[in-house]
């Protein structure tokens, strides 16, 4: 193991998992057009807010009947009003396997308080029983678990003749990953993943099952106004085309625009997909030929695409404490940082001791090749201090 460290650096260190980095060759520039000091309601504003929602359908291959709006905190906002809105007219199952999924577990039973909710889980590198879901029951679950590096591989575990709602938080996989339309009712994300937009606002999308639902079905519990997506019995359908809730910052949808734009002068869906299927075969690469650094996820099929999760399996390490384990994993982060080379990819803080690489769309391959020798020498700085 070398302490010497590599010539080549990454362009651009940023590897956080969100926010992410925003799109190669981004410039403040690409706000100039931004609409400040205008009001959302007017005219050209309003305009804006619905281009976000149309060009995210059509790059993303959303169904004509489906419902796409621009909800008030970000993906954790668009879930909860899933959540609060449509929970409660039958039993509901809940698939943890990373820390977001069991923020969803908690509020379903000790906040929301469902007598019939199951969860289903898993520990961090795996996926629960998915043949165990009730087709009865609606289902929460997040396509990608960002904090544990395992992503689904298909929904042929969702029953198309299923009676309860399919309640999907897809915050990093959309855009990245391909979504089984079909098979889902609810899909929720946030500006600040795979298209690197600034934070914040958060997409709610809604099948025709999910609007009947929420037109037929009344939460036995009040709902806040940045919750409320009927009125009279009705959907409000102003939501859905740009009339947005609460004031959002028209700063951060001009940033999404952009984003939006760049995804399609990459080849939308596809290129997306490819630039960051590239990055996971750049690290999987790496790790095959590493004594110290395997992936979290157990299979490889789950291995994700976008927050690429590492464990550390040199002996040095696995002889330590719990607490040793932690305080080197942090290390091994805090040296890359140091030299500016990769910020913010130490593993999550519920997660087990490793690193995290965010390798969405707009993070170059390049980069991560540059990264990769960093690790090496991290790993050895750190290992030498240890033994």
């Amino acid at each position: 193991m070398s302490t010497t460290t590599p010539d080549l650096r990454p362009n651009n260190p940023n590897f956080s998992s969100g926010p992410c980095a925003k799109r190669p060759g981004f410039t403040l520039d690409a706000l100039s057009g931004a609409f400040l000091g205008r009001s959302h309601r007017a005219a050209e504003p309003k305009a804006r807010l619905n281009e976000v929602i149309t060009r995210s359908r059509a790059i993303l291959g959303m169904p004509a009947d489906w419902r796409l709006g621009i909800v008030p905190g970000s993906d954790t906002g668009a879930v909860e009003m899933a959540l609060w809105s449509l929970l409660g007219a039958r039993g509901v199952d809940i698939l943890t396997f990373e820390s977001f999924g069991e923020g969803w577990a908690t509020d379903i039973v000790k906040h929301l308080k469902l007598a019939n909710a199951r969860v289903l889980t898993a520990p961090y590198g795996a996926l629960p029983d998915l043949a165990a879901v009730d087709p009865a029951h609606d289902v929460v679950f997040t396509w990608n678990g960002t904090t544990s590096g395992v992503r689904l591989t298909s929904a042929d575990w969702i029953a198309d003749d299923r009676a309860g709602l399919a309640i999907c938080d897809a915050t990093s996989a959309a855009f990245a990953m391909d979504l089984p339309w079909p098979k889902l009712d609810v899909v929720t994300w946030s500006w600040q993943k795979v298209l690197g937009g600034e934070a914040a606002h958060g997409m709610l999308a809604l099948s025709p099952r999910a609007v009947e639902r929420l037109e037929t079905h009344t939460p036995a519990w009040p709902l806040p106004k940045v919750f409320r997506l009927t009125s009279k019995g009705k959907i409000a359908e102003g939501v859905f085309k740009g009339e947005t809730i609460n004031t959002p910052s028209m700063l951060c949808v001009e940033d999404a625009v952009d984003g939006l734009r760049w995804a399609e002068s990459v080849g939308g869906l596809p290129g997306l997909i490819a630039r960051s299927e590239a990055n996971l075969k750049a690290v999987a690469d790496w790790v095959a030929a590493s004594d110290w650094a395997d992936f979290l996820a157990v299979d490889p099929a789950t291995r994700s695409c976008t927050s690429i999760c590492l464990k550390i399996v040199a002996p040095w390490f696995t002889a330590l404490s719990a607490d040793g384990q932690a305080k080197a994993a942090k290390q091994l982060a805090s040296l890359l940082e140091k030299q500016g080379v990769a910020f913010d990819i130490g593993a999550y803080r519920d997660a087990p001791p490793g690193l995290r690489i965010w390798g969405g769309a707009t993070v170059e391959t390049a980069d991560i090749a540059a990264l990769l020798p960093w690790l090496d020498w991290a790993h050895a700085t750190v290992a030498a201090s240890f033994q």
